[in-house]
């Protein structure tokens, strides 16, 4: 995870990456409990919410694990 960018923070508070190979499939992964888990590829629209925040290379770094 190291440098990854898109990292985002709803206004919730849930933590989520989002993740495109380069046959530009996405996954969406949730931060719970210290561990990046599966999420709904629903939440890739969440990103461009005015209320979601993308995280700095510094904030993800800092982030359990």
């Amino acid at each position: 995870m190291e440098g990854e960018r898109n990292v985002y923070k709803t206004e919730n508070g849930v933590i989520f990456r989002v993740s495109e190979t380069q046959e530009g499939h996405i996954s969406v992964e949730t931060l719970a409990d210290a561990a990046w888990v599966s999420g709904r590829i629903g939440m890739v629209g969440l990103r461009v919410l005015p209320t979601t925040t993308r995280l700095t290379a510094r904030q993800v770094l800092a982030l359990p694990i």
